[in-house]
């Protein structure tokens, strides 16, 4: 004999609606979904290196210093020339750039984005020691490798050939959603107009000419604002690739990093701008590569260029 259901006992059909109410409520409760929590409400300057030595010579400017560890990366508030700030070493590659920019964003109050660094240099005309604040950045290793038929290369359909290409790579736009179905497609990602103003109010004075071990450069390096960057997942120390980034994409430095950077802060609609001090000629030296013997006096003049802009900030 079936006995009847009492009116309180919910029905299969409730029970079932009740689980999977139950599992959406405890996914969306989970790590894997919680908003991020800011780690403090201050308006701040984020300032981001890649390499070490580039990070550890702006600490050294840092007042007031409180450390943040937030999955495995440290964030070090505090203030340099009066102005609050983030520093965060981000570690070299375009990932690591991405990742690491995106968690500050998430967990500071960050008004502005500055990239402190050392980069190759792709512009004959500049030389070991000179800190550049390109203007605009592409990400020219996003790209195709073509196939090769018939002494030409073949792209696939999707593809674009509108820049110049390096025998079998074609450097293609980077694509960012911007909504269901909707992809916008960036070459170069601008460094904001108002921070590059500030720049060239800066004189480059004080820039180092000689390493602490005594190896000394032949000029006096400049601060030059404009030009283009180009970032890349790969250490370029190669003549032919650094022509051709200068010849093609206008390139006065080449590095790992500033072009993510730059893509996350426009994703966000974070004001950015980049110092890249060059620690080698990108393959263009007529020795070894000279990053090892130059790489510190590089990293301490991009970090004196910083310091100065961020003095001058209103």
């Amino acid at each position: 004999m079936t006995l009847p259901r009492s009116k309180t006992e919910p029905s299969n059909e409730s029970r079932g609606a009740l689980a999977l109410l139950s599992l959406l409520l405890a996914l969306l409760l989970s790590p894997a979904f919680a908003r991020a929590e800011p780690l403090d409400t201050a308006p701040r300057t984020a300032v981001v290196s890649a390499f070490e030595p580039e990070w550890l010579e702006l600490q050294k400017s840092l007042e007031g210093r409180e450390e943040h560890l937030i999955g495995g990366t440290v964030f070090l508030t505090g203030t340099i020339a009066g102005k609050p700030v983030v520093l965060y070493l981000s570690g070299i590659s375009m990932v690591n750039a991405a990742m690491t920019t995106q968690s500050v964003f998430d967990h500071f109050n960050i008004r502005r984005l500055v990239f402190s660094g050392i980069a190759g240099g792709a512009d004959p005309s500049l030389k070991i020691g000179d800190v550049v604040v390109p203007q605009a950045w592409s990400q020219y290793l996003e790209s195709v490798f073509a196939r090769e038929t018939g002494g030409d290369y073949k792209l696939p359909s999707y593809a674009e050939r509108t820049t110049p290409n390096f025998n079998m790579v074609f450097p293609q736009p980077v694509g960012i959603a911007r909504g269901p179905g909707k992809i916008e497609k960036v070459k170069w990602f601008e460094a904001d107009p108002a921070l590059l103003r500030v720049a060239q109010k800066i004189e480059g004075q004080g820039l180092a000419q000689c390493t602490a071990a005594k190896a000394c450069l032949d000029h006096q390096p400049r601060l030059i604002v404009g030009g283009k960057g180009v970032s890349g997942q790969a250490f370029v120390d190669n003549k032919a690739v650094r022509e051709y980034a200068h010849d093609t994409f206008g390139a006065s430095v080449i590095d790992m990093e500033s072009a993510a950077v730059a893509h996350v802060a426009y994703a966000n609609s974070v004001p950015f701008i980049a110092f890249r001090s060059l620690a080698d000629l990108a393959g263009g030296g007529a020795g070894e590569n000279e990053m090892g013997t130059f790489f510190q006096l590089a990293s301490d003049n991009s970090a004196t260029v910083v310091r100065a802009f961020l003095k001058a900030l209103p």
